[in-house]
């Protein structure tokens, strides 16, 4: 476990937990992987979790929690996160972004407390109390933690996907991270931006930089035609190659014809929750869930909390993470237990 401070007196066990998760230095671009796999392991013996390593690349490991189903027909319910967060500017930050500082009106101030070390922990301890309860599931429940996300998932979800480990969890339908909202509704994201990131490399004399028109209503094809005129007319030597370029937008559909979607809002109305669907402003690894046929709900239960992913102090409520758990308890059960669909009679 990491190194941290005593946790306050009467603190929330699951609150704590939280906190050690956070301290672990997953950060990019040198995360330490091996320290949070060992707390995921352990978290998965507390918690009588089947666990699965499966190492995609040198050095990075998707690790499986899995939580059985009494239907072994039912395809599945995947639970994503991932365990790398984006670096830190520590002299624009008022605590140690690796501390997990709690102050008095219970805001955590962390790298990683909104994106998305969160949503990892508040499944694990749904599943926790959900145990705790005696209840068993039709449908197994697989939680996903994977890395790379943070610099486009390339040695991490994008590499699963295509692993016969993958293909035998028989995923039915995932959540992934959303956003925090600023109000009192919750926002949920059923598809994404289509990421294209390039790099253009001009060799010669230096001279000055162009600014590139941005994407906005032409066609990718045309813009990808468009940079070949560029470097064709800036003469020899000019190259450009894409470090991501993303060409299979997926949309998760938000009406009653998503049985998914269907329970998912219905569990929301049941708790008087205010859900907005939306289209993520950046990209996820739901992206890659999604091209592989798992339809995918972007959902982070944090309302009435500034949007702080990748800002610096970054944070959470203590409250408002308690009630997450609250959420995953309602949903979980509601969406591992959606009747068998044509597919899986």
């Amino acid at each position: 476990m990491p190194g941290h401070q005593q946790p306050p007196q009467g603190e929330h066990p699951s609150v704590t937990l939280f906190r050690q998760y956070l301290q672990i230095r997953t950060v990019q671009p040198e995360p330490n992987y091996d320290e949070a796999v060992l707390f995921l392991e352990k978290i998965a013996s507390d918690l009588g979790l089947e666990c699965q390593k499966v190492e995609v690349a040198p050095g990075r490991v998707v690790t499986i929690l899995t939580w059985q189903g009494t239907d072994p027909r039912l395809h599945s319910l995947v639970l994503n996160s991932h365990t790398d967060v984006v670096p830190v500017f520590e002299e624009h930050w008022n605590h140690d972004p690796f501390e997990a500082f709690k102050d008095t009106q219970g805001n955590i101030y962390a790298r990683g407390a909104q994106d998305m070390k969160c949503v990892g922990i508040q499944y694990l301890e749904a599943i926790r109390r959900l145990k705790e309860e005696g209840k068993r599931l039709p449908r197994t429940i697989h939680l996903t933690f994977v890395p790379d996300e943070e610099i486009g998932g390339h040695k991490g979800m994008e590499l699963f996907v295509k692993r016969p480990e993958f293909q035998a969890l028989r995923a039915g339908f995932a959540l992934d991270e959303g956003l925090a909202s600023p109000t009192e509704t919750f926002v949920v994201f059923y598809s994404e931006r289509s990421p294209w990131w390039l790099r253009i490399t001009s060799s010669g004399n230096p001279g000055h930089g162009s600014r590139f028109i941005e994407n906005t209503a032409a066609e990718k094809l045309a813009f990808e035609k468009r940079i070949q005129g560029w470097c064709q007319e800036a003469g020899e030597g000019v190259t450009y190659q894409f470090q991501q370029k993303w060409t299979e937008p997926r949309i998760t559909a938000t009406d009653d014809s998503n049985p998914w979607w269907a329970e998912f809002s219905r569990v929301c109305k049941e708790m008087n929750l205010t859900v907005k669907p939306e289209i993520f402003p950046a990209a996820t690894d739901s992206r890659y869930l999604r091209a592989a046929g798992v339809p995918a709900l972007g959902f982070s239960p944090m309302n009435l909390t500034p949007v702080l992913l990748h800002d610096h102090n970054e944070f959470l409520n203590e409250a408002v993470f308690l009630r997450g758990i609250d959420i995953y308890v309602r949903l979980l059960p509601a969406l591992a237990s959606v009747p068998a669909l044509p597919n899986e009679c």
